[in-house]
């Protein structure tokens, strides 16, 4: 386990640990070529391991049977090994709601949650163990960071999810995932290259990913201005979410400490060159917290900057960790924060609190002791 932070204190580098084998969702299909041809086998072998991990879903040798038994073995051993083991699961919502409980390689725990609605499944996905970010509303914060995530153990999450709807274990019969959500565990943005080989795994056409549409994931990011800049070019029209959570410095440096290092301006100018460059709707997620950042005169602070821009808010009822001072606004707080933000034309929508009875809403993942 990582030590606690000190309060306000950043962790942008993960500390050195050992490193999950190497997996086919780690690589290009390139790369997947190189590394069978390695093993003294022919390249084609990889797009049929391909084809069983990314498109039938499956990591079993037993089911691989257009490849002779002894190369299964051995190709699935080296390519394609164990990286998630499930520790627990809980459900809700009569079951549309699933978070786990996942141990990596080395002990780290890590969680997702798959949330079925009637017109789509999204997936919300940890990318480090713990964050390094620290903001002090959110346990995953306080834990401090204990590693990054891998890029195929983040892909992971999203095949194990996959696996369960394409069996029907989820109420609502067979299904595939549509959306993925860069909210769990961690700050994306700090694990950047492994963040975007993810993301290019779960876009790219199957066999050589998921073939999720670009347009169904959002990476969310408390405001590491340089790694926006660099995500704009990556020609990937992924969905930007500012975790802002305060629209002025004096309370957005208490709350995200990150705001020490770039201010409320210099993220909202960087997440609008994002909108510019990718031409998509940058998600502001805000976090209303009783008596802290809820007031009407923030909502209109807030309404200000955002006015005319492309632009969504995303009001987050804070989902309280036991034992913190922190907690959700009143009702009536809530409804007249959108009045505010509605009459400076910002849309604005309200989370919908799925999971909050499993400690699966509002990125408190980890919360609960295990």
């Amino acid at each position: 386990m990582s030590e606690q932070p000190k309060t306000g204190q950043l962790t942008f580098v993960a500390p050195r640990r050992a490193k999950p084998q190497r997996h086919l969702a780690d690589l290009t299909m390139a790369e997947r070529r190189a590394a069978v041809a390695e093993l003294g086998e022919k390249p084609f072998r990889a797009d049929q391991l391909s084809r069983h991990y990314f498109t039938r879903l499956t990591g079993s040798p037993e089911q691989m049977t257009d490849l002779p038994g002894a190369l299964r073995e051995r190709l699935v051993e080296q390519l394609m090994p164990p990286l998630l083991t499930s520790v627990r699961e809980i459900t809700c919502d009569g079951g549309t709601t699933r978070k786990t409980l996942w141990k990596l390689f080395d002990g780290s725990l890590v969680e997702s949650v798959l949330m079925r609605y009637p017109d789509r499944v999204t997936m919300c996905v940890s990318s480090q163990a713990g964050c390094g970010m620290n903001c002090p509303f959110c346990a995953t914060g306080q834990a401090g960071l204990t590693r990054n995530m891998s890029t195929a153990e983040i892909v992971e999450q999203v095949v194990a999810g996959a696996r369960a709807l394409a069996r029907g274990e989820v109420p609502g019969g067979p299904g595939r995932v549509t959306n993925v959500v860069f909210m769990g565990m961690g700050e994306p943005m700090a694990n950047y290259k492994a963040v975007i080989g993810a993301v290019r795994r779960l876009v790219d056409p199957a066999p050589e990913g998921l073939g999720i549409s670009a347009r169904g994931i959002t990476v969310s990011t408390v405001g590491l201005v340089p790694a926006i800049g660099k995500l704009a070019d990556e020609g990937l029209p992924v969905t930007l979410a500012v975790s802002l959570h305060a629209p002025d410095d004096e309370l957005r440096d208490t709350l995200v400490p990150i705001n020490t290092r770039w201010k409320v301006s210099e993220v909202l100018d960087a997440a609008w060159s994002y909108a510019a460059k990718t031409k998509r709707r940058v998600s502001i997620e805000y976090a209303l917290i009783k008596d802290i950042n809820d007031q009407e005169w923030r909502a209109d602070l807030l309404g200000r900057l955002l006015k005319n821009k492309l632009v969504h808010v995303n009001l987050i009822p804070l989902n309280p960790t036991p034992g913190s001072k922190w907690t959700a606004s009143r009702p009536e707080d809530e409804r007249a924060f959108v009045r505010r933000l509605e009459s400076h034309g910002v849309a604005v929508t309200v989370r919908d609190t799925r999971g909050r009875e499993i400690d699966g809403a509002c990125g408190q993942l980890a919360a609960a002791p295990q």
